[in-house]
């Protein structure tokens, strides 16, 4: 059983799936992939999130505004706390910093810092986004992060360093289609040195397609090529990295396995 632990349900190109997103996680499940986290990145779209976690007992969610979502006032704490009491909520985020577009960076590190104090009022894990903004990134979390419930480093692509200082503060590295790409010789050096218990895999659907899909929009069933690349890296079967990135998936979301 594998999990795609960030994905964008509502978001994903249902053209193939007759415009039904049902369909889409079913093909999924037929892949062997039987659990997913749809990953909120704004607040006007989480009614739709939440409404796909509802009527699908493998999927759950998050409430959060990306770093990147055009908004022109801080995210209010109290907003994201109370619709985290969902019952199919399990993370705040995805939040973080991306310095790579734009120039609201002291906008970005406010509302990221909400998104820290909502977590650790819901006592729940964050997913980071983190581009271009390392330092910052690790400085603000090494402030406000509740590392008891820490959470994941999503879509990683830095260094080796910055993973390794994330895993000193609980949190786990989620590793997406980009780790297939022939230019993330890095990433895979990194990939190599986190240990399986803070391991996670990931699409970002409808972002990413790992290869052989590269080009195309992404979506759950191919983190089947994510989990057969990371396996080979761990030098493990694709059934014990399943097994261990599912265990991994329960444990930091705190997810009941039986449901």
């Amino acid at each position: 059983m594998l999990v795609d632990s960030h994905c964008h349900l509502d978001r994903l190109d249902l053209t193939v799936y007759e415009g039904n997103v049902s369909n889409a996680i079913a093909a999924a499940n037929q892949a062997g992939v039987r659990n997913m986290l749809c990953v909120a990145i704004d607040l006007e779209s989480l009614d739709a999130v939440l409404d796909i976690a509802e009527q699908h007992a493998g999927v759950h969610a998050s409430v959060g505004v990306h770093p990147l979502e055009k908004i022109v006032d801080t995210v209010s704490i109290e907003t994201l706390v109370d619709r985290a009491r969902h019952p199919k909520v399990v993370a705040i985020g995805e939040t973080g910093l991306d310095y790579h577009y734009g120039d609201n960076h002291d906008l970005q590190r406010a509302n990221f810092v909400a998104h820290l104090k909502a977590a650790k009022q819901c006592a729940k894990p964050v997913i980071i986004h983190s581009r271009e903004a390392r330092e910052d990134t690790l400085e603000l979390l090494k402030q406000e992060v509740d590392q008891q419930y820490a959470g994941v480093m999503h879509c990683f692509t830095d260094t080796w360093d910055m993973a390794r200082r994330a895993m000193e503060m609980n949190f786990y590295i989620s590793i997406s289609g980009i780790v297939t790409f022939k230019n993330a010789a890095e990433l895979r050096d990194v990939v190599k040195k986190v240990p399986l218990d803070r391991l996670l895999i990931e699409t970002d659907s409808p972002y990413l397609a790992p290869i052989p899909h590269r080009g195309k929009s992404n979506e759950p069933k191919f983190v089947t090529h994510v989990a057969e690349c990371v396996a080979q890296l761990k030098g493990i079967s694709v059934d014990e990295l399943a097994e261990v990135t599912t265990e991994n998936y329960f444990k930091l979301f705190r997810i009941d396995p039986a449901g």
